[in-house]
């Protein structure tokens, strides 16, 4: 983990709902609702890793 993100209450109640939809989404399974955030996080990760490669000459 890179760094610990530290949340007011506003922020933390607006998280807790939006974690409650996704989870009721995927049939009210937590693990389920993880696993597909996991794998999102994923490809988010890998596309901006690309962004950030640094980038090769074509010439």
């Amino acid at each position: 983990m890179d760094h610990i993100v530290t949340l007011d209450s506003r922020q933390e109640a607006a998280l807790k709902a939006i974690a409650d939809k996704f989870i009721a989404q995927h049939k009210s399974d937590p693990v389920k609702a993880l696993k597909e955030m996991i794998v999102l996080n994923g490809h988010l990760q890998d596309r901006l890793d690309a962004l950030t490669a640094p980038r090769r000459a074509t010439r």
